[in-house]
């Protein structure tokens, strides 16, 4: 037995506000002007019928009041709240029925009724109000500390050895060995069924997976065209005559980075392609250009309203309400906003610490940019024309930024007329799936850039059909450590890490004025350990929404405090899908590029987590929590002259 992953043994049951009853409309809150259902709990449209409940339905336990049976309002999923009354479940408001129910009296409404989750008994339905569930699985090290073992051995081999591929794939074989007990063919089966080909070919994240992987490729192959072509050789001419100084190429960097916020993983690979040849002229180091991505990408997304992490973020909040959430919650992303002035600060000030500051000096007295072997080396001796234009090289980038944006709208339904996001961006896009719209956008942008190099007369076809294989060379070690990658997560996850973790952060909700810091660290350490910023969000996001009331000062600081979190783990952990990304954009070895930016990012998150600490005693006094962000401020910028003043030393 294990406690309830449901309501980790509080034995309450876990819907919002429950007393028992059903909780008012989302949309309206009950005060009769639902924009669906204009107060009659069924949806408006000539398509409604009155329809016979399914006694059968495990949605509504067979009294018809969910969207399984009925078209009825879907913000309210057949409530009736939105008038401010309950569809009574026995006449259904039908007016032949109702003349005689005795339940609504005949009025076609209830003022309450039963709790859709638990149907009025208040305690949890998933444990019976026992706290303890079966574990879904017979290992001994289920739901315990042990669970986080696997990705630690990962990280700490990567980390020792400087092999990224063998130590991913001895903590995935740990993970599979603890998950059965160190059954060998139990082992080996969980390994490659359920996490290696699962996570390409298995009915939960094998579509989206594959999805990126196409999307790396293809972004690969423009990548490869790009230099072919002599885009890339241009812009760098183009550069070296407008571009005069390392600060200029460093914050250059730092505004394409920045503009370019859509999505992480394209942000990397685009803002690598394009300012690596900017970079080398001005003898920047790939860790240090790696560094600059990384720190543009997930940081930047995280605080963009219109980005693929908006939309998860929406689609993580559980009361209808997570857009307005996430915008809310921007100006609290401690991490996120100190990343930023820290990267601007480091390049402005000219300051670097630790293994970072080794790499610089290799660049600029050596003009040695990786210090040590370039494991990209056959990726960059691609031949060039020199007949290049700075436009062969932005055509491709402004095409590949408009086909994914209208890539991300596509996929969240913005031309169908049936969908509520028609013609709604904000709608179409909280509800986009970012592998598809990244795939169909990147697909489209390749063929238009192939178009347009035909009509310069760049390239001929053949010699653009020879780059794509070679743009696909190019990504395969991004893509093997991602597989590897998304492999360990699996095994984390069915060891019930997450279920562990999301335990710890309900334990703490006594100590409010510590909760923020809590947060933070807790969400630091799962995406650490897991490396995914994402599933971090769809474990925390939840679990303060529980803990916390809306009207509840800290509330918005903490689910901002579980983005701050997920981000800076993501960002120190070596097996997070957007490192492997920002490595592969500056086409740096991994391995230096997270050894050189976990002090950066150890130092902002120690900050960070300094100043949710005053945020949570702000909160809990009265005080406006903002002033958090100042204080924040003011305490990065001061620990960047202290360390402007020992490295003149």
């Amino acid at each position: 037995m294990v406690p309830c992953t449901e309501c980790y043994g509080d034995t309450h049951c876990p819907a919002a506000g429950c007393q028992g009853e059903a909780a008012p409309c989302t949309l309206c809150e009950g005060s009769g002007t639902c924009a669906d259902c204009q107060g009659t709990g069924f949806a408006v449209s000539e398509s409604t019928t009155i329809y016979t409940p399914n006694p059968d339905c495990e949605d509504c336990s067979g009294i018809g009041l969910c969207k399984t049976c009925a078209p009825l309002c879907e913000s309210c999923e057949g409530s009736g709240i939105c008038s401010g009354k309950i569809l009574c479940p026995d006449c259904l408001n039908d007016e032949t029925a109702k003349k005689t129910c005795d339940s609504c009296e005949m009025s076609g409404f209830l003022d309450t009724t039963d709790c859709t989750t638990c149907h009025g008994d208040r305690i949890c339905p998933t444990c019976e109000g026992s706290g303890e569930i079966e574990s879904p699985c017979d290992s001994k090290f289920f739901f315990s500390p042990w669970a986080l073992l696997p990705a630690v051995i990962a990280i700490v081999l990567a980390l020792i050895t400087k092999e990224v591929y063998s130590s991913l794939f001895i903590g995935i074989l740990a993970g599979g060995l603890m998950y059965a007990n160190f059954n060998l063919v139990g082992a080996w089966n969980h390994v490659f069924n359920d996490g290696i080909i699962a996570s390409l070919a298995g009915p939960d994240d094998g579509a989206y997976n594959t999805g990126i992987l196409v999307f790396l490729v293809i972004l690969g192959a423009m990548v490869c065209l790009m230099n072919r072509a002599g885009g890339s050789a241009a812009f760098g001419r183009w550069a070296e005559k407008h571009i005069k100084s390392r600060v200029g190429a460093q914050l250059a960097s730092i505004l394409l980075g920045c503009l370019i916020f859509i999505d992480d993983y394209f942000n990397c690979l685009t803002v690598g392609s394009v300012m690596r040849p900017v970079a080398d002229k001005h003898k920047i180091s790939r860790a240090k250009l790696s560094y600059i991505i990384d720190a543009t990408a997930a940081p930047v997304c995280i605080i963009a309203p219109i980005s693929s992490w908006a939309a998860a973020v929406s689609g993580f909040a559980e009361d209808g309400q997570g857009f307005n959430l996430f915008l809310r919650a921007i100006p609290y992303n401690f991490y996120a906003l100190l990343t930023i002035v820290m990267m601007l600060g480091l390049v402005i000030m000219k300051v670097d610490f630790g293994p970072m500051a080794k790499h610089e000096r290799n660049a600029m007295d050596n003009g040695d940019l990786f210090s040590g072997a370039n494991e990209y080396a056959n990726a960059e001796g691609e031949a060039a024309s020199d007949k290049g234009i700075v436009m062969d090289l932005l055509f491709p980038v402004i095409s590949l930024i408009i086909c994914c944006v209208i890539g991300m709208i596509y996929s969240g339904h913005f031309f169908d007329a049936t969908s509520d996001s028609y013609r709604s961006f904000q709608v179409a896009f909280s509800e986009s799936d970012a592998s598809v719209g990244l795939m169909l956008g990147s697909a489209v942008a390749l063929i238009i850039t192939m178009v347009y190099y035909m009509i310069r007369r760049s390239m001929k076809f053949k010699d653009m059909m020879g780059a794509i294989p070679e743009g696909f060379k190019a990504m395969v070690p991004a893509i093997l450590i991602l597989i590897f990658a998304w492999t360990l997560k699996t095994m984390t996850d069915s060891l019930g890490a997450k279920y562990f973790v999301a335990a710890l952060v309900k334990s703490a909700s006594g100590i409010q004025f510590l909760l923020p810091l809590i947060v933070f660290a807790v969400g630091c350490v799962l995406a650490f350990a897991t490396g995914t910023s994402w599933g971090t969000f769809g474990i925390l996001i939840p679990i303060v929404q529980s803990a916390l009331p809306a009207d509840n000062a800290l509330m918005i600081v903490c689910i901002s405090a579980c983005m701050a979190g997920a981000v800076c783990g993501d960002h120190c952990s070596p097996i997070s899908d957007t490192t492997i990304m920002a490595s592969a954009g500056a086409q740096c070895n991994h391995v230096n590029h997270v050894s050189t930016q976990l002090p950066y990012a150890i130092s902002c998150a120690v900050i960070s987590g300094i100043t949710y600490l005053i945020a949570g005693v702000l909160g809990m006094v009265g005080a406006p929590t903002i002033i958090a962000l100042p204080v924040g401020i003011v305490l990065m910028l001061g620990f960047l002259l202290i360390m402007k003043r020992d490295q003149k030393k």
